[in-house]
């Protein structure tokens, strides 16, 4: 039976570990050519040799999202490889350090911001574009958090740039609606992934603590993520765009 994305060439960045190596694993699951990037050159290339060895079709680009000429490139060398673009998922983001905000340095905030949304902006913008050349229809899913839609202590910098990834989703999702370019977003929960070891590394009593809040009683696997996002780009969405699609195990429904 066909996958989901049968056929599409789909791009994904921040793809050489966690949400990001799930999505384009399913990508590929479900049909699609995958364009994997990261900064990583290593991992990113695992996660090729992952695809290929399970019997799919990907490359590794290299790219630093948060430089438009490194995304405008990205974005041609997709295209080069497999003649078009169909789906991306802007996934690469970073945590930044964790303070309160009279704490947060302007370098701190420069990283979250360059990173997490002026990276989002640019992937959008050059998607959209070779959308547009191709006369459309286009699909992009970026990630943006819980932390897009609520606040969250210690974590200024971060909640600014995700709040801003769900406002920039919802504005392009009005241009291009006439298009047949659909934008959305999706919103993890508390995920277990390479960022959260990070902070549990540096306070170990912060997993149980944060467990105590989640409903379902755990956290999330990057897998869980990567389903969402590939629906979002797939045709079964064909009426969802706008949107920033909760995927938390009901964390903010309390």
């Amino acid at each position: 039976m066909a996958g989901i994305v049968a056929g599409k060439v789909a791009l994904v960045t921040g793809a050489a570990g966690g949400i990001g190596r799930a999505a384009a694993q399913i990508f590929a699951r479900e049909g699609a050519k995958v364009v994997v990037s990261d900064l990583q050159e290593g991992p990113g290339a695992e996660t090729v040799k992952l695809i290929r060895d399970a019997g799919g079709e990907a490359l590794f680009v290299r790219c630093d999202v948060s430089k438009g000429a490194e995304v405008e490139n990205l974005v041609k060398a997709t295209v080069d490889a497999y003649g078009r673009l169909d789906c991306a998922y802007n996934n690469a983001g970073v945590e930044g350090a964790w303070t309160r905000i009279h704490e947060c340095t302007e370098e701190n905030f420069d990283f979250n911001y360059n990173v997490n949304l002026k990276g989002v902006f640019l992937c959008i913008k050059n998607q959209v574009k070779q959308f547009l050349a191709q006369g459309g229809p286009g699909a992009i899913v970026s990630t943006a958090s819980i932390a897009g839609l609520v606040g969250s202590k210690n974590a200024g910098a971060y909640v600014a740039a995700k709040h801003g990834v769900v406002g920039l989703t919802k504005t392009a999702a009005l241009e291009y609606a006439t298009k047949g370019i659909r934008v959305n977003a999706v919103c993890p929960g508390v995920i277990r992934t390479p960022m959260l070891e990070r902070m549990f590394s540096v306070n170990p009593k912060m997993e149980q603590a944060m467990i105590g809040f989640e409903p379902i009683g755990r956290f999330g696997v990057p897998t869980e993520i990567g389903e969402a996002a590939v629906w979002l780009c797939s045709d079964q969405a064909s009426f969802v765009t706008g949107h920033a699609m909760v995927v938390d195990g009901g964390a903010t429904a309390c």
